[in-house]
């Protein structure tokens, strides 16, 4: 069953760009703005990254943590990460472990061919008010170029 907003967000573990482990709870303090990636330096992929990077300074001040994840291993996010200068953490998930957790393989149209990939998915995380962490909201259809701005108006107005 797909998560909906309000639902209790299972805590989940895996290694950034730097090989450290790194967990949802870590950042129970901080909304968690959660995207998803298709592959770490494709056209798309480095949009939205960038997109976050450029707005990461206001996303901080309003208070969150910004995780990207993809299916790349380690060292791709952290060339990736080094290459575009991104301030924020890469999560690395090769195994598609939490990928999977979040239903995100799906059928894609790739220059008309239909294949089977990451889909492109942000999820708002809400800080722990001792309930745990609740989902905010989603974005399931994300476009990159802008999104970032779109999910900066949406925690401003979640404050």
């Amino acid at each position: 069953m797909a998560m909906q907003a309000g639902d209790i967000v299972e805590d989940f573990t895996l290694q950034n760009q730097d090989g450290e482990t790194v967990s949802l709870s870590d950042f129970k303090n901080s909304p968690v703005v959660l995207f998803f990636y298709p592959r770490a330096d494709t056209p798309g992929c480095t949009i939205e990254a960038c997109g976050f990077r450029d707005t990461f300074e206001k996303l901080k001040a309003a208070g969150a943590v910004v995780l990207g994840i993809s299916r790349d291993d380690v060292k791709a996010q952290k060339k990736f990460q080094t290459k575009y200068s991104l301030p924020y953490m890469l999560l690395a998930d090769p195994e598609m472990e939490l990928i999977n957790r979040y239903d995100l393989v799906q059928p894609k149209n790739m220059y008309g061919k239909i294949v089977k990939g990451v889909k492109r998915t942000t999820y708002i995380i809400s800080a722990d008010k001792g309930e745990g962490q609740k989902l905010l909201h989603i974005y399931p259809d994300v476009k990159p170029a802008g999104h970032a701005e779109e999910v900066l108006e949406l925690l401003k107005k979640a404050k």
